[in-house]
This record gives C-alpha cells, structure tokens and sequence, in this order.
C-alpha cells in the first residue's frame, strides 16, 4: 500500500506511539524500523491497533538512501525522524554514526521524495542550552553532543537542499516504556536507595506526556506556517526536581530525601559511589525555556497537556508496574491508591469484582495473574502493605482488608493463599455479609510449617541476594520469568525483613485460625497442591490439584480457575 508518512526509528518509544496517532488520524503509514519489525507489530496488536494501513519497512539510516524500498514510498508527503541513538555512555563514533550522519541522511532522502511536504526531526530541549552550538564529546558526553551536531547538521542540510523542516525539541518524553534518565532516579526513589537529590532546591527537569507529544507531533505537517519553525515541547508547570520527587515519593508511599549534593561535587565524585551516569549530570540545570510558540501551536490545533500531576504519576505506575523494565506490566487498570492508612498497589476492578485475590509470601498480586485471565467476571487484586509494591503496613492487615473491600457494591469469591488466608479468614467470620464465598488455596495454618523462611536464621540475608531462578528453586516453582519482578520488590529496603517477619508472627497464629475456621458462616473451599497436602484431614470440601505444590495458582492456573468458577456459581444459586 503506497504510504503518505513515513516514521523512522517507529520500533523506538516515541516512534510506535506516533505510529499509532497517525494511523488513527486515518494516514498510510509505512513504519521504518532497524530489524524485522517483529516487535513493533507484537506492541500494535497488543494496543489494538487497526494496522491495515500500515506497512513495515527495514531502513538503516547510517545508509546514504537509508535502505529503503523506493517501491510504496512514491507519495510520501511526511517523513517524521525520531530514530536515535539514545543512551548513555556510548561510543562517539557510534553516536555520531546514528544521531549525526543520519539525521544527515534523513534530510537528503526526504530531498528526493517528489510530494515532499515536510520533515519533521526530533532534536532534545537542551538544544537551547548556553552551549549548543558548540558542542563538545568530552565536556557533554557522546549521546548529548552528538544530538546537538545532529541538531545542526539536520538544519545545514535542509537549507542546502530547500527542504521544508521543522525540529520539535521534546523535554523528558514520559509513559509507559520510558525507562531512561529520569526514570532512574524515580526507581532509586521507589527502592529507598536515594539518599539525597542532585544539585539543589531550583534544578528543574522538565517533562512532556507521551501521548500529547505525537499528537502535537502529527499536527506540525498539517500547519504549513510550522515550516521553519523550532518548538520546545515541555510543560512549564513541572515542579522543580525536589517538588516532582516530593510529589512521586507521597503517591509511591515513600520517604523522599531532604537532603542535597551539589552538582560540582557529583561530578568529582566517583561513579561507583554517585550511581549517576556523568553525561546525565548536564540535565541538572535551573534554565528555563521559550515555549510561547509550541503553546501557540498546540492551541491552534486544539491540543491541552495533561496536568502535569497526573501525568507524572501515571508514569510512574507504568514503571512500577514493568519494575521499571525489568518485567511486562499487567493488564491495566493498575496503580497507587490509598487504603485506609496505606498507599497500596491496586490492580483490576475497584467496584464491583467477581473474584477478589489476596496473594501469600514471598510473591505479590501478579502471581494471580494467570489464574484472572481464565476465571468469567472481572478481578481485584493488591499487594498487600509492606509487601510486593505496596508501602510499608501502617495499619493492620485486617484493618486494610476491611478498609480495601468497603468500595465494594458486588459480593466477591474472596480468594486467598497461604499467608493471606489469615485475614481473609478473619474478614469473613466479621463480615459475612460481603462475601460469597471464602476460598483458601494452600492455607499455611493447616499445613506443615516446613519453609526455611519461617526457620532459617539466614532467612532475611539469603532474600535479599535471591536471584529469581534461586528463589523458584526453593519455592519449587518453574524459572518461567516471573519472579523477576517479587525479586526485584525484595531488594527494596527493608522488604525482605517484612517478608520473614510476618511468616513468622503468622506461624503463632496457627491455632487460633483452625479454631476460628468452623465459625464462618460463608461457604469455604480449599484448594491444595498433591506436593503439598494437608497436616491432617479436615470436612470442608478440598480440591487437589496433581503435581501441585504450594503455588498451584502459578503452575496450574486452568485448573485453579475453573474451580473458581464453579465456586462462583455456587455461590450465586446460595444467593
């Protein structure tokens, strides 16, 4: 299919979200990507995209001709450039071979397109700094001198050649996916690894949200006095750093720091103790910058920034979600919310669930995640307090459950494993009312106490240096990629000393909860791994999962769930 836009470097972050805007906007659209593009079209069918007006393209553009088909490209109108080496402490040479010798070659190809109608290049807003016209690899390091030459020699070219440019120059680009620069010192915010901030009280580093960064993107074509132009596309209104990172640490539920290093003394300082990159220290600036046009701009085509706020803490549930690229992110709707006294991460259904999922120890809210994808009604689910992503507990367990279901307008399956049959047991004893039916997977209480964690001296050390094939071994769980991300939640600070902490106060509360078991006055179910039976026989009705162990949710997730269901309708009929 013949393209009128063409998007380089469309498998990037910026990229194969401006792909997407342009598609929506009803274009043809031949995405150029640097490899089989197997990726890109994974993302866009996971996004849901309609894509029959797409055509994906390899190109190279180290490549004088970029490697293009000339074929299906005749009428390209737009070519938009957001291919870009972009890291930190790379090679020059690499560097100058993508962000400089290609920009040059973008140019030179979108020359010989025919209805050429503009290119649009991506430069970076520190393109406005004292400096940038000189750029210098040593002093700003190989990726900020090389945009900067790129940034020059895209505008030399275009006027050699009459080439009609615009360059949008983009502040810290955020949304999901975006795990560079800022994104590093939010994930050092969220592990407690942050002692004090960088520069001082003014340093501002400025933001702009993904989605309205291609929007504005897509528009700069269709305005012809754009042409020419240079737009500093940021949000004026971000807070500076110690305001974002005040703001980030109370919707995370984490303490920020107080304290300041100058950035005279971080650059003296060896890297092993700053943990910063040294080219990221040029971004720690007070400057400000003009952005009256691209606010003129945006307003003529109807385009509004998010509030900053609430952009940023978005972005910062898509990193917490993806342990900031360490793992995929679940299915949304996910994020912080405060429950009760606690900032706890939350994901799926907040009013009216089917199925509500407590999860055990040492995992989190996403070991369900097999299991929410099979069961037939929508799903709540949460890492509970001091747990998983969740802040530290300042409240009881039982307190937060009560304070986590009261939104609730439906009467759940509640559903609990290991050590969270505890207070789920308990909840439903206090409030049979709100609950179909109480179902315990693996119930500690009423198996044998035989896990290291709750007999180990080393118990606390050996978590905190788990890697995720070394803790699936020891839970006898499959190294199937998953406990990267409860791996990466235990190395928080403190974490691991909560985990064993609580497996332990929960082991002398064994007895009262067989006590209490015969006192619920709502159906209750258990379900248990053949590798790993009951202590002794029980008259509640027991499922027996072969071949299963303590984690049948995580090994046999088809099983556990239609189980579920049948508990579910059940449960219904009773109602």
């Amino acid at each position: 299919m013949p393209a009128n836009s063409v998007v380089l470097g469309a498998g990037g972050f910026i990229g194969r979200s401006l792909v997407v805007e342009l598609l929506r906007r009803g274009q043809d659209v031949a995405a150029a990507v640097h490899g089989s593009g197997d990726r890109l079209t994974r993302w866009l069918t996971e996004q849901r995209v309609d894509t029959s007006r797409l055509t994906v393209v390899h190109a190279d553009i180290t490549r004088p001709g970029l490697g293009l088909p000339e074929e299906g490209l005749e009428d390209v109108r737009d070519v938009y450039n957001t291919a870009a080496r972009f890291a930190f402490g790379i090679d020059p040479a690499e560097a100058k071979t993508v962000n400089v010798d290609g920009a040059a070659h973008v140019i030179e190809w979108a020359a010989a397109r025919p209805h050429l109608r503009r290119v649009v290049h991506i430069s970076g807003y520190r393109m406005a700094a004292a400096d940038a016209d000189s750029p210098d690899y040593r002093r700003d390091g190989a990726y900020e001198a090389s945009k900067r030459e790129g940034d020059a020699t895209a505008r030399t070219r275009a006027r050699e050649l009459g080439v009609p440019l615009t360059v949008a120059n983009p502040s810290t680009v955020i949304g999901p996916g975006q795990y560079v620069g800022l994104a590093d010192l939010v994930g050092e915010l969220w592990r407690g690894t942050l002692p004090a901030l960088p520069g001082g009280p003014d340093i501002f580093l400025p933001v702009v949200e993904l989605d309205y960064f291609v929007r504005f993107l897509a528009s700069l074509p269709e305005n012809e006095e754009s042409a020419g132009n240079t737009y500093w596309v940021l949000d004026d209104t971000t807070p500076t750093l110690p305001q974002l990172v005040s703001l980030l640490a109370g919707h995370m539920g984490v303490r920020a720091p107080r304290r300041f290093v100058p950035v005279q003394l971080l650059k003296r300082l060896p890297r092993a103790l700053t943990k910063a990159d040294p080219e990221t220290l040029s971004f720690l600036s007070t400057d400000r910058y003009d952005t009256s046009p691209a606010r003129k701009f945006a307003a003529s085509c109807d385009l509004e920034m998010p509030p900053v706020g609430d952009a940023l803490r978005g972005w910062t549930d898509d990193l917490v979600a993806a342990r900031f690229g360490r793992v995929r992110a679940p299915r949304a709707p996910y994020g912080f919310q405060q429950v009760g006294a606690d900032r706890t991460w939350v994901t799926g259904d907040r009013e009216r669930p089917g199925y509500v999922f407590l999860h055990g120890l040492p995992v989190d809210a996403d070991s369900w995640s097999g299991v929410t994808d099979r069961v037939d009604d929508s799903c709540l689910s949460a890492d509970l307090p001091g747990f998983g992503r969740s802040a530290p507990a300042r409240q009881s367990h039982d307190d937060w459950l009560v304070a986590f279901l009261e939104p609730l307008t439906s009467r759940p399956v509640l559903v609990a494993h290991s050590y969270s049959c505890g207070p789920a047991l308990r909840y439903a004893l206090r409030h049979p009312g709100r609950v179909g039916a109480l179902v315990l997977v693996s119930p500690a209480f009423l198996q044998p106490p035989s896990s290291w964690l709750t007999r180990s001296p080393l118990a606390v050390p050996v978590l905190r240096r788990m890697t995720a094939e070394r803790l699936a071994g020891s839970l006898g769980l499959p190294h199937d990629g998953y406990l990267e991300g409860p791996v990466a939640d235990l190395r928080r600070s403190g974490a691991a000393v909560r985990v064993v902490a609580a497996l332990r106060s929960a082991y002398g509360r064994r007895d009262a909860l067989r006590s209490a078991l015969p006192r619920v006055e709502v159906p209750v179910e258990l379900v248990v791994g053949a590798r790993d039976p009951l202590a002794e026989p029980t008259a509640l009705p027991v499922t027996e999962i072969a071949s299963a162990g303590h984690y049948p949710q995580l090994t046999h997730p088809d099983e556990v769930a239609r189980h579920l269901v049948a508990v579910r309708e059940r449960a219904a009929a009773r109602w």
